[in-house]
């Protein structure tokens, strides 16, 4: 078997009937004619540049290939805490980067990974992480996310005792209320709580710090803190007509069916079925949330107010590329340059949205302007603040025993939001409470983007002091290169082909 297994995913008449994960358990014969297809390589570039995780995956897949799935799980646990999590929600740089994909297909890792993942766990080869001694040391960690159960993970592995305060109604953050079940299955994440509990770390949940407990009572009760509360501040509008009803952020939406599916409400929060809907803002999450959107039969009309589509991710050349592909999708209106100055509104509810030169008619409207750190309870309490919380390349705060990672933590003057940074920081906090004086060293940290069946990749610095730039008009495809005055590659931009997307990556870290 020389070809990756194109049929992954269950079939259509189960899938509709569901909010189930999509992809369907692979034969072990399939799993193992995958991992027999690792070449071994002399320089396994997938685990070396190819995973942030430094998983060492060739010889997982030979442990797989022969049959001998404790092997395979004792080598993915090393370096992973949640491998259950990245096997599911991973972009799987590592396919990119492997030898096989030069003249053929790139073995199927991220299917493998999780295959052993499951084996394990139906085999009671997964323990819980106890550590071998107590230290008599109390840490609390706020905010359950991967950058929280990071931390936790790792500091109870070093005997600490650990309480998980959570403001949810159960832990997992964004994992568990901002991916859908179709891609990662809440018993996943449920199953993982359920071993760090089991291994002494305590939850406390429907906990919200300066709502239900203060700080004070934190530094009396622990030892040491580690903030990792996210971003959970949706930017909101400041205009005229705000307090209209039919106004929502996009995460109450696009969060409503985990929480139906969770129990924790009885009905999704906002009903958008077959209406007209105004999306402020464009970037990721606001095309996602269209897409959703017009899956529902609405029409929807994005409104960014900066000059192009995701402001973040491209340049104004790509943009163009990508805005006249979404251009075609029928019920979508893009509107870019234009800022609302104000909510029409009539009987108090949302009518029309009031844009410079034109109104733009809604039944409702999704905010969608980004999100930022809720620091005020931590600058309150004296801790420095900018866009999040100020912390050294340690994860230490401005007040002694105090940690801050993820979301809500600014290191070295920046702030990332993505997964793998907070994991990255949760842990690096954890290794620095101990002492090891281990820094988080930023990567880069690239943006792999699919919205609309368009396949979008950004890394590095968009600008330089020479491009190069590829574009076939027919096909969509673009690529763009950006260079340093050195000469060396600083970013890039791919459209439509993302195969090289990993070797570009490579050469932008190195230079």
């Amino acid at each position: 078997m020389n070809r990756r297994i194109q049929d992954i995913y269950r079939p259509v008449d189960q899938r509709r009937r569901d909010f189930d994960e999509v992809e369907r358990a692979l034969s072990f014969d399939e799993l193992k004619g995958q991992a027999g297809r690792c070449m071994n390589c002399g320089i396994p570039f997938c685990h070396g540049a190819g995973c942030p995780l430094g998983n060492v995956i060739p010889e997982i897949n030979a442990a797989v290939a022969a049959g001998n799935w404790e092997a395979a799980w004792n080598i993915l646990s090393s370096t992973s805490f949640f491998p259950e999590f990245t096997s599911r929600v991973c972009p799987a740089l590592c396919e990119g980067s492997c030898t096989d994909g030069i003249d053929g297909e790139p073995v199927m890792v991220r299917q493998l990974e999780k295959a052993v993942v499951e084996a394990a766990f139906r085999n009671g080869f997964v323990k819980p992480p106890k550590p071998q001694s107590r230290s008599g040391k109390s840490v609390a960690v706020i905010g359950g996310g991967p950058a929280g159960l990071a931390a936790a993970t790792a500091l109870n592995l070093a005997g600490h005792t650990v309480t998980v305060y959570e403001k949810n109604a159960a832990p997992g953050g964004l994992l568990r209320y901002g991916i859908p079940d179709f891609k990662l299955s809440k018993k996943m994440i449920d199953r993982r709580i359920a071993l760090m509990e089991e291994a002494g770390i305590r939850f406390e949940c429907g906990t919200e710090v300066g709502r239900d407990i203060s700080g004070g009572y934190l530094a009396r009760r622990h030892d040491a803190t580690v903030l990792t509360i996210g971003t959970p501040q949706a930017r909101d509008l400041a205009v005229p007509g705000r307090e209209a009803s039919g106004i929502h952020f996009a995460l109450e939406f696009l969060q409503g069916q985990n929480r139906v599916l969770g129990r924790e409400c009885a009905a999704l929060p906002v009903n958008a079925a077959g209406k007209r809907v105004v999306v402020i803002g464009g970037g990721l999450l606001g095309l996602e949330l269209a897409q959703s959107l017009l899956e529902r039969g609405c029409e929807v009309t994005v409104v960014e107010s900066c000059p192009v589509l995701l402001p973040r991710n491209l340049d104004e050349e790509a943009a163009a590329v990508v805005q006249a592909m979404l251009g075609k999708v029928k019920k979508l209106t893009l509107l870019f340059g234009s800022s609302v100055s104000s909510i029409l509104g009539e009987g108090g509810r949302v009518r029309g949205v009031e844009l410079p030169g034109q109104t733009v008619p809604a039944d409702l409207v999704m905010v969608s302007a980004g999100a930022r750190a809720n620091i005020a309870e931590a600058a309150a309490a004296g801790l420095k603040c900018n866009r999040g919380i100020v912390t050294d390349c340690l994860m230490k705060t401005s007040a002694p025993d105090v940690y801050a990672a993820g979301d809500c933590a600014e290191a070295g003057g920046a702030s990332y939001g993505l997964y793998e940074a907070a994991r990255m920081m949760g842990a690096a906090a954890a290794r620095n409470m101990l002492g090891e004086a281990q820094p988080f060293v930023p990567q880069v940290y690239p943006a792999r983007l699919s919205v609309f069946g368009l396949k979008i990749f950004s890394a590095g610095t968009l600008s330089g002091a020479r491009c190069e730039v590829e574009h076939n008009p027919e096909t969509g495809v673009f690529r763009k290169l950006f260079y340093n005055e050195a000469g060396c590659l600083a970013g890039c931009i791919l459209v439509g082909d993302l195969r090289d997307a990993l070797k570009l990556q490579n050469q932008i870290a190195v230079s």
